[in-house]
């Protein structure tokens, strides 16, 4: 039996001489605590109980109550519960409230109201302690809960997600990247789904909303800044026709194959050398292409062709990537514009005519003077050549 309180407190008298009045008297307190058995099993409050969650939420969706005539705050009244059918899927757990010991029935698996729309868990309910070998569980000590999932608007869901596809960077405008798939998980409310782009950094793309085709509405450029070692990300949204409607993101990567579509360049531009100069090793110069193998070195360095009398330098190949340009003579001071033409090992290959600028400069005491308003121009010398020539072949 349950006790308001479980410790007592008795006085004892003691008296000698047979009780009688003129014997003396002692008296002794004794403490007794009852230590409670656990002679009662918890019990349901009800035999079964209800619930409603959200499909795709998780959390507590319903408390179950018992009660139990054992001493509270021990191990025979703290109640332990336990999930015994309704769950092989493990999307439900159970704990016990510490202050109220109720059971906390939570979803820890979020449900799907396409795969059911109801549950049925049944439940027991038990003591930390055991009981004693009188008592026993009975049918309280079991409930139901019988849980309704209501159906949720789910955005379309693509597949695959991330969806990947391989294309040549300059295939034409217009062309058909792929057609992405996206299904509703509502599949009981036979809904609609349109399609539009989300993210599309460089504005290459668009999708046809009905059928989901990607196409091309410029050039692809594997060179761009959009693209990272050689993959272009966009983003594309599927959108359902629910009241409201939901969304769902598809990720497309395309990989870009490499075309030979950038020319080379040449480094530096601008050199400079003394008049009186022993060296006439006048610079070291470099190529490089924004293309990929095989479409960039080994590269070949070459002089424009020239006119007048004799050629004033020549270019000399260091290896895939860098030429030096030697003088074959001292020149007087000026500003000479060497045209020199780099190609690339791309097939076809693209060809780059760049002119080097060439100051020739007066050396004293380590100064140099570069100015050359007194300078002949080459250039000039080259196109007047060229006219005379060509006025010598009308009239001879």
């Amino acid at each position: 039996q349950t006790m308001e309180t479980p410790k007592y407190e008795l006085v004892i008298e003691a008296k000698d001489m047979g009780g009688l009045d003129v014997g003396l008297t002692g008296t002794a307190t004794a403490t007794i605590l009852i230590d409670d058995k656990n002679d009662h099993p918890p019990e349901f409050t009800k035999k079964e109980f209800q619930a409603t969650v959200k499909e795709g939420v998780t959390g507590v969706i319903v408390n179950l109550t018992v009660g139990d005539r054992d001493d509270p705050a021990t191990g025979a009244w703290r109640a332990v519960y336990t999930i015994i059918n309704g769950n092989p899927g493990q999307s439900f757990e159970i704990h016990t409230n510490p202050q109220t010991n109720e059971g906390m029935l939570s979803v820890v698996k979020p449900l799907d109201y396409e795969i059911s729309a109801f549950h049925t868990l049944l439940i027991k309910v038990e003591n930390e302690d055991p009981l004693i070998p009188d008592i026993a569980y009975g049918p309280s000590s079991t409930a139901t809960v019988q849980i309704t999932v209501e159906d949720v608007n789910e955005g379309p869901v693509f597949h695959p997600n991330p969806m990947t596809v391989t294309k040549q960077e300059n295939i034409p405008i217009g062309s058909v990247v792929l057609t992405v798939n996206a299904t509703d998980p509502d599949t009981l409310q036979h809904q609609t789904i349109r399609y539009s782009v989300y993210k599309d950094p460089a504005s290459w793309l668009e999708i046809n909303p009905t059928n989901g085709t990607i196409s091309t509405t410029a050039i692809l450029d594997r060179e761009s800044l959009h693209v990272q070692n050689n993959v272009y990300t966009a983003l594309f949204l599927a959108i359902d026709s629910g009241n409201p409607p939901a969304t769902g993101t598809g990720t497309l990567h395309i990989t870009l194959e490499d075309v030979n579509d950038n020319v080379p360049s040449l480094y530096p531009t601008l050199a400079k050398v003394c008049d009186d100069a022993k060296d006439l090793r006048v610079v070291v110069l470099g190529a490089s292409d924004k293309d990929l193998h095989p479409n960039t070195d080994p590269f070949k360095f070459e002089l424009s062709k020239q006119s007048g009398p004799e050629k004033l330098w020549r270019i000399t190949k260091l290896n895939n990537t860098h030429a030096q340009v030697i003088l074959l003579q001292n020149l007087k001071k000026a500003n000479y514009n060497i045209p020199i033409s780099v190609t690339d090992s791309g097939k076809p290959p693209l060809t780059n005519i760049t002119e080097l600028k060439l100051q020739v400069c007066t050396c004293k005491k380590s100064k140099m003077d570069c100015s050359a308003s007194d300078a002949l121009h080459i250039s000039m010398t080259l196109i007047l050549l060229s006219l005379f020539s060509l006025f010598c072949k009308s009239f001879p």
